[in-house]
């Protein structure tokens, strides 16, 4: 009997055009997202999207870069549906929708003769997103219409949006406001018209100019915007005097140097971002194993012989540490039965959780290793088997934990369970720009962040709003000459983004009050006096 040769039929992948919005890489739709995350390939003019890849795209993706000036539609094609047929998902991005504000019709119709499963995904429109986060309704109860005209397809026929109250949308504005005013004017618009530039729609470097047709292209040149504009006319401009909700952010446009391990600056930068800040992260600590691994290996095997009482966890990183070692041994959380879990803050605290255990301790007031021994029951000879407690943490944590168990009645094993190292110096620019007060602030989270910024990149400058996390990280920073602005009442990254957009708010109302342009910490004048402290 002769066996069958069996052949194995190639797998074949497919291609996705998808609009990824108009820049921010939170409106980004939820399949649009599902596909980016799971691109073997993404396309397009990748420079433009940096954000968007970053935020959603796999690392190991392949990078393609597809520009119009250099590759054809045809070309295009026809690389895509090679990856396709390799078995490939593939993604080309979009600006904003692929059918409205980009060329995609056009790319997919030169794909489609190659017989690779594509799909199209739209996207929020360039058109109704910029206005939108420019505080601009496009119709209202006495404006039912609104018109779009992309300018990349070249001039349109003026002559057509004189009549009615329709609001007009153009898009893709690169140069001629003055231009663009006169034609409409020519046509039948009322010179007094109000008009709305907005470039760098949706994201931090959003900027909108308000004027009327008469005026916009002035407006624009004395503000110093660069192009390509959206540019709404009509009446509805009017309302974003009311209605601007994304450039009235307390900390918008802010420029805020996150110190941080890599490892945690993501959720700090996230919520600086949601009060409209820049968040820049440059790392001054890595976080390495101990030079001296036994001693945490012998913590270990007392932890499962029974040599502790309380297991006191007082960072994130002394939790994974722990966890590593766990793994490394074959335990797991039932290691810790009979024991009773202390950890520092609601952080601290989510860390163990992730791994099925809940803390019978966190600290009822400041996050702190001062508000953890103020919570710590005393030992008792009676209610307490043992009167030990093992507490793992950094290198260089400081001994008010360790004494205060002490004066309670503890016996306390110190162990270190990871070293804090300073990282390597930032790029000059990012150096200079510390010294010259190009950033508007910094949020130092820890006194370690202190010590390890001022030591490889300088002291930031005397403009530069200063937030620390907590009281400790406070007299750091003051003790290495620094001015704190800001200090939240609660020890936490939440209450520390919160405090520094209460002064970037409280700020912007003073600067209004008093009649002055709003500006940033960066924009102050050379010797200008910082405001009091705020706490």
């Amino acid at each position: 009997m002769t066996a069958k040769t069996k052949t194995t039929k190639k797998l074949q992948g497919s291609v996705s055009f998808v609009g990824v919005g108009p820049g921010d890489p939170a409106l980004v739709t939820a399949r649009a997202k599902e596909l980016l995350g799971r691109a073997d390939v993404i396309a397009g003019e990748l420079a433009a999207f940096e954000a968007v890849v970053s935020t959603h795209v796999p690392e190991d993706a392949e990078r393609l870069e597809l520009t119009e000036d250099a590759v054809t539609a045809a070309e295009a094609g026809r690389v895509l549906a090679k990856h396709g047929k390799d078995g490939k998902h593939v993604v080309r991005l979009y600006h904003g929708d692929p059918f409205l504000d980009g060329n995609a019709a056009e790319h997919v119709a030169a794909f489609v003769r190659h017989h690779v499963p594509f799909e199209v995904t739209p996207g929020l429109p360039v058109a109704t997103a910029v206005p939108a986060y420019a505080g601009i309704p496009l119709t209202g109860t006495k404006v039912r219409e609104t018109r779009f005209v992309d300018l990349r397809g070249g001039e349109p026929a003026w002559e057509t949006f004189a009549e009615g109250s329709a609001t007009l949308v153009l898009t893709n504005v690169t140069e001629g406001l003055k231009d663009i005013a006169a034609f409409l004017v020519k046509a039948g618009r009322e010179p007094s018209t109000p008009v709305a530039a907005t470039t760098a729609g949706t994201t931090t470097d959003q900027r909108t100019v308000a004027g009327t047709l008469e005026t916009i292209a002035a407006e624009v040149k004395s503000s110093r915007l660069a192009g390509p504009f959206v540019l709404v006319v009509g009446s509805a401009v009017a309302h974003r005097d009311k209605l601007s909700w994304f450039e009235t952010k307390p900390l918008f446009g802010w420029r805020i140097l996150v110190p941080r391990t890599k490892e945690q600056a993501g959720v700090l930068s996230k919520l600086l971002r949601q009060y409209g800040a820049v968040p820049e992260e440059v790392p001054t600590i890595s976080v390495e194993p101990p030079r001296n691994p036994q001693q945490l290996d012998r913590a270990i095997t007392g932890l499962v012989t029974g040599r502790y009482q309380w297991v006191a966890f007082t960072s994130v990183n002394a939790v994974r540490a722990v966890r590593e070692k766990f793994e490394e041994y074959g335990l797991d959380a039932r290691a810790f039965a009979g024991l009773k879990i202390a950890a520092v803050g609601e952080k601290t605290a989510e860390a163990i959780q992730s791994w099925g255990i809940k803390p019978d301790l966190v600290p009822s007031g400041e996050h702190s290793a001062r508000g953890l021994v103020e919570d710590w029951p005393p030992y008792d000879r009676v209610l307490d088997p043992i009167n030990r407690v093992f507490l793992p943490r950094a290198d260089i944590a400081t001994e008010t934990l360790v004494a205060g168990l002490v004066e309670l009645g503890w016996e306390v094993d110190d162990v270190t369970a990871y070293r804090t190292v300073r990282a390597a110096p930032p790029p000059a620019p990012i150096r200079e720009a510390i010294k010259s007060g190009k950033f508007d602030a910094v949020a130092f989270t820890s006194s370690s962040t202190v010590r390890n910024l001022v030591g490889i990149a300088g002291k930031p400058h005397t403009t530069t709003v200063i937030a620390t996390i907590g009281a400790q990280t406070a007299t750091t920073a003051e003790e290495h000459g620094l001015r704190v602005d800001v200090q939240p009442t609660e020890t936490s990254i939440e209450a520390l983004a919160e405090a520094l957009a209460d002064f970037g708010e409280a700020r912007r109302a003073a600067q209004i009050e008093a009649g002055d342009p709003v500006t940033k910490p960066s924009e102050r004048k050379a010797g200008a006096r910082r405001r009091a402290t705020t706490k």
